[in-house]
């Protein structure tokens, strides 16, 4: 699986896990070149409090489009800092 915004591969990997209809790519798969933090945290009742990045590609910003858990609930350990993306970002 890949996960592409403007033209450049963000994450590759052949271990994503899906869940709730989003593969949560391994934090070793990602181009962390394009990956900025974020101040912006939700959180899932089951899964607990995510964090954000905001991705940067050629000067442009798409804010908070990757999301991931650091420390996760035990019914969705298997993803912890396992890294999800929304906002445009294509997974093929």
């Amino acid at each position: 699986m890949k996960a592409v915004w403007k033209g450049q591969v963000l994450a590759e990997s052949d271990e994503t896990i899906i869940i709730e209809g989003n593969h949560y790519f391994p934090p070793t798969s990602i181009n962390k070149s394009f990956f900025k933090d974020s101040n912006t945290h939700t959180i899932c009742p089951w899964k607990g409090e995510a964090s954000y990045y905001t991705l940067e590609v050629d000067g442009v910003q798409n804010e908070d489009a990757a999301w991931y858990y650091p420390k996760c609930k035990p019914l969705a350990e298997q993803i912890q800092g396992y890294i999800a993306f929304w906002k445009g970002v294509e997974i093929s």
